[in-house]
């Protein structure tokens, strides 16, 4: 019996699930396991990722933007769609990432704020994979504090000149399209920029040590002229970001589980095969207490995740539940990792085992899409009423 059919019967996990979810999770499982994880050191190693072509083929497969209606998106439930970043994510956080940035924050913004033409213009190719987005909120000088933000635009006749700089942003280099927010005299505006656009640029970011197959860019305004349509005309303030982040951060509640999920299966197999003193190391008191402890915390997280997304298929899921789930889903996923590399020894920080690896990108997961900390006081100021942000 694998060793994911055993951490499933102890928390009967698949009896929370609905035949169709099973489906898609396993369908994405085995998508992820026969085309990325054989390549997926490979393109860490180097930092190198053959994004277009993953995404044509994630695109293919339907995940892209799934949980969306309409416009030739899937129109999956909010839990299937967080089983696929599960799955996805437990061969690498980058490649859900990919999946994330394109569905969740730019094409979610276009469908949730946009216009008809904006939408028609782009879902269709964003969800097949043809088109490529990303999400320009975060700033050199503003992360958790987006307010903030310098990035500006200004009328100029029936047009927008857009100034400024995002960082950090996925898929930034190759994408087709950008959402990008910047203060106007309305207040934080959205704007659905086409990269080909003259003054657009975006120079990627080398030397990462994280995330390394992803694509990580910034993004430079220098006076880009947009014309009016260019605007999202629904999203006013910072409720349009955040409500996209929202979404992001749903799926990193079910995605840094599968990172977990995977560091455990690998340190168990590497524990039933290595000998210490003439007998396998999963035979030690020490090792099965680190592996109990840690099939706990990857269990109990994936009940979490799966409640959530039961509760935000029924509309009701609040921003203070997606803090919760975060924020356990990360923190308990990078300890997992730090712990299953200890089973492993010095095999664990070779690229030949994914354990070191998932460690690495939770590094990233840990921050963005809110920090951990920014977490912590959003749970805060639901239990005491007291915002403590500043």
């Amino acid at each position: 019996m694998s060793n994911i059919s055993t951490l499933s019967q102890l928390f009967a996990l698949d009896s929370l699930l609905i035949p169709e979810e099973i489906e898609i999770r396993d369908t994405v499982r085995k998508f992820a396991n026969e085309r990325i994880r054989p390549h997926v050191a490979e393109w860490f190693e180097s930092a190198k990722l053959p994004a277009r072509e993953l995404a044509r083929e994630l695109g293919g497969l339907g995940v892209l933007g799934m949980h969306l209606d309409g416009y030739d998106c899937a129109g999956m439930s909010a839990t299937a769609y967080g089983l696929a970043c599960l799955e996805l994510e437990a061969v690498d956080s980058g490649i859900r990432s990919l999946v994330s940035v394109q569905g969740s924050l730019a094409m979610f913004s276009i469908h949730h704020w946009g216009s008809e033409e904006q939408k028609q213009e782009w879902l269709p190719r964003m969800a097949s994979g043809e088109a490529i987005g990303c999400f320009g909120l975060t700033e050199p000088d503003f992360g958790s504090n987006p307010a903030g933000m310098r990035t500006n635009a200004k009328r100029d006749g029936d047009d927008w000149i857009l100034n400024g700089t995002k960082m950090w942003i996925t898929n930034g280099s190759i994408a087709d399209v950008a959402v990008v927010w910047a203060q106007t005299d309305e207040g934080i505006r959205g704007f659905v920029v086409p990269t080909d656009t003259p003054g657009f640029s975006a120079p990627e970011i080398h030397s990462k040590l994280s995330l390394r197959a992803s694509v990580t860019s910034e993004l430079v305004f220098d006076g880009v002229r947009l014309p009016s349509s260019a605007m999202l005309p629904l999203a006013k303030g910072l409720r349009g970001p955040l409500t996209a982040l929202g979404e992001a951060r749903f799926g990193i509640i079910f995605g840094a589980m599968g990172a977990a999920r995977d560091c455990l299966e690998t340190a168990i197999d590497y524990s039933q095969t290595r000998e210490v003193f003439d007998k396998p190391l999963a035979a030690y008191q020490l090792t099965q207490a680190k592996i109990a402890d840690m099939a706990l915390e990857v269990g109990k997280g994936h009940l979490l995740a799966y409640n959530l997304g039961r509760i935000k298929d029924r509309g009701e899921i609040t921003p203070e539940q997606v803090s919760t789930g975060k924020l356990n889903s990360v923190r308990e996923a990078i300890a997992i990792a730090r712990e299953c590399r200890t089973i492993l020894g010095a095999n664990g920080i070779t690229l030949e085992y994914p354990v070191i690896r998932h460690a690495n990108n939770l590094e990233s997961v840990l921050t963005y899409e809110g920090t951990s900390e920014m977490h912590q006081l959003t749970i805060g100021k639901a239990l005491t009423g007291e915002a403590a942000f500043r």
